[in-house]
């Protein structure tokens, strides 16, 4: 079955909920509440760590991190690591047009 067909009717695409589904692939990765908020957080600019976790208000150190590892595997944000005293770790989004 195909991921994107034609209604008969009106001629609109329909999209199949499958795994193959390129929007249900683009929700599944950024749909939860909490990496949008990080995502929608750096859209101005980078932010340090420190920093960014205190603007997402609510989040747990552990769901933070592993948001922040989860969005930089699959190529949302980088991260870059200042060998300053103390550490410096700074994140950006990587490519804005990939969240759209």
């Amino acid at each position: 079955m195909q991921n994107e067909s034609q209604d008969r009717n009106s001629g609109k695409r329909v999209f199949h909920n499958n795994e193959d589904c390129p929007v249900r692939n683009v929700v599944a990765q950024i749909g939860d509440m909490w990496t949008l908020l990080i995502l929608f957080t750096l859209v101005d600019d980078s932010e340090r760590f420190n920093t960014l976790k205190f603007r997402v208000k609510g989040i747990s150190q552990r769901m933070f991190t592993q948001t922040l590892i989860d969005l930089e595997r699959e190529g949302y944000i980088s991260r870059t690591v200042y060998p300053e005293v103390p550490v410096r770790v700074e994140y950006v989004l990587k490519n804005w047009e990939k969240v759209l």
